[in-house]
């Protein structure tokens, strides 16, 4: 991978999937600011990679545009974005508050919206050599693309990162901006643990991905540093599903 030397910004560092990411750039060799909302998950983080932390809120835009310009003064360059930024909330809409319907799009699609336009703000500007662009890499779900019950909140916010994902790629292609999104299954972290963590709520979550297995961090975190590999420049406006089949493979009804 030609990621030695590159520099990323990583919102929601400390969550499973941006801590996999964070320690698959670094054995890389590329060089990250770690962001979130919580310093004391960052430091842990931030002294294990030997990497910059930032406290930020990532659906205060503002706040995430400061955060990239931090990535350029800090390294002289940036080459990627990544928004692992997210909630979940399991309710029909007849349960939904407006309160959890508006959190629920600002941790999902807002940060998304927001790692977009920084990403747009600070990559369009020439790097190395005159050289600008990079790769965007937002996280969507399968429930934004297949129907499941009483996810009515979460995947009309995941829905939304894919069409902004692909809108954006068509708006920034031509100053070589490629935008991208991973679509993941159930993935075992502290945020969905309330859905895995017993052993009979685990096997009923893996009999509905044709894998067999619920998802590992490090299992969306090898897609993610793929999209940010810039090896891949040919490859943008997609929504890859990595999710052991969930959206679109029926598993059996019974396995063997």
């Amino acid at each position: 991978m030609a990621l030695s030397g590159a520099s990323y910004l990583v919102l929601g560092a400390a969550g499973g999937i941006g801590a996999a990411t964070c320690r698959r750039l670094r054995e890389a060799g590329a060089n990250m600011l770690l962001a979130g909302r919580s310093e004391a998950n960052l430091s842990p983080l931030a002294t294990e990679l030997g990497c910059e932390a930032l406290v930020v809120d990532a659906t205060q835009t503002e706040a995430v545009e400061a955060a990239a310009q931090q990535v350029l003064e800090s390294f002289g360059r940036i080459d990627g974005v990544v928004n692992a930024v997210g909630s979940l909330l399991l309710k029909p809409a007849h349960l939904t508050t407006d309160q959890e319907w508006a959190d629920t799009l600002a941790a999902n699609l807002t940060t998304a919206f927001a790692a977009v336009r920084a990403a747009a703000k600070t990559m369009r500007r020439p790097g190395p050599a005159g050289v600008s662009g990079g790769s965007v890499v937002l996280i969507s779900s399968a429930a934004g693309r297949a129907g499941f019950a009483s996810h009515e909140a979460i995947a009309a916010a995941k829905a939304g990162v894919i069409g902004l994902a692909r809108s954006a790629a068509a708006s920034y292609a031509s100053v070589g901006i490629r935008v991208n999104a991973v679509a993941p299954g159930l993935v075992r972290t502290p945020l969905t643990e309330r859905i895995w963590g017993t052993p009979t709520a685990a096997a009923a979550s893996e009999e509905l991905h044709a894998a067999g297995r619920l998802g590992e961090p490090d299992d969306v975190a090898a897609m993610i540093v793929w999209l940010l590999d810039p090896a891949n420049s040919w490859v943008t406006g997609q929504v890859i599903g990595v999710d052991g089949g969930l959206a679109n493979v029926r598993p059996p009804t019974r396995r063997r």
